[in-house]
Order: structure tokens, then C-alpha cells, then sequence
């Protein structure tokens, strides 16, 4: 079974991640009501940025991303997109 990643932490770096490797992002159950449906990404840093920047933030909380059988929640999402490592240029996004 995986873990969602949810907890804080001082340390913005998530061990081991790679925002190179294909990642798949999973909406809440309620959401695909409204035109949200699962979604496969070429690289988790796609989808990452797909999640914060393009989905509404509503959507945000309840959907999971996973990457190489690793799962993060609307949290985790968030960590990874502030992470330094992240390889792609942000926007400004309201928090």
C-alpha cells in the first residue's frame, strides 16, 4: 500500500523525487462530475504545475497525484510545486 504524503515539514525537499518521471493525477470522487477526470502527464512536473496553476483550487484539495507508486495529496502537491527542485517556471498563483 502507498503513503500519501501529507505531514509538514522544515525541509522543502521531498527525498528522492523525480519530476522527470511520468505521474498520473487522480480528482476527487466529486469532481469528475463537473468535468474533471483522470489525467496522465509525461512528467510529474507537468502535472504539478497542471494542478496548482491550472486546475481551480477548489479541485485542489481531495485530488492526488502519483509518481512512481508514491502518493501525494493536495498537500504534497503544494510541497512539491515550492520545492527549489522544481524544474519549471511558476506563476504567480495565490496560495
Amino acid at each position: 500500500m502507498t503513503r500519501v504524503a501529507t505531514e509538514a515539514s522544515a525541509a522543502p525537499a521531498i527525498p528522492g523525487f523525480d519530476f522527470k518521471a511520468p505521474a498520473e493525477l487522480f480528482p476527487t470522487r466529486n469532481r469528475k462530475q463537473r468535468g474533471m477526470t483522470y489525467r496522465r502527464f509525461k512528467s510529474a512536473a507537468e502535472a504539478i504545475k497542471f494542478a496548482i496553476e491550472e486546475m481551480p483550487s477548489s479541485y485542489l484539495l481531495g485530488t492526488h497525484l502519483e509518481v512512481n507508486e508514491r502518493r501525494f495529496d493536495s498537500q504534497g502537491i503544494r510541497r512539491l510545486y515550492d520545492d527549489p527542485a522544481y524544474p519549471l517556471r511558476r506563476k504567480k498563483v495565490a496560495a
